[in-house]
């Protein structure tokens, strides 16, 4: 799903315009960015949903792929998205229908020659 799909899909089911609902994803998109930029919480939590934080990495060593050269990747903090309970139950939901045996044979057509 993209912006455009939420904003239509947001548009139609609250009765907005296009227009409309593209403010207000833009508003939740800029404030959940705008907090966890200037870090005024641990983060952003939408129950039922997830949160949203910042972790911290450490500085490291890596390598150039193409020359092999060792490099110094500087610390830095990263976006990191937790999925709530509620969201990994939705995810997690196994089929109800049971998985059927690869390895059972097909089970044999008749022939409708036979019938006449």
């Amino acid at each position: 799903m993209t912006k455009a799909d939420l904003v239509a899909k947001l548009a139609s089911r609250v009765n907005l315009t296009l227009r409309d609902s593209e403010v207000v994803v833009d508003t939740i998109f800029d404030t959940i960015a705008q907090n966890l930029e200037t870090a005024e919480k641990p983060g952003v939590e939408i129950r039922g949903f997830g949160s949203f934080r910042v972790r911290q990495r450490r500085a490291r060593q890596g390598r150039n792929p193409q020359s092999g050269a060792a490099v110094d990747i500087p610390a830095k903090r990263v976006p990191f998205f937790k999925p709530g309970k509620e969201l990994k139950a939705l995810i997690d939901v196994a089929d109800e229908s049971p998985a059927e045996d690869a390895s059972s044979p097909e089970p044999a057509v008749q022939s409708p020659a036979g019938n006449f």
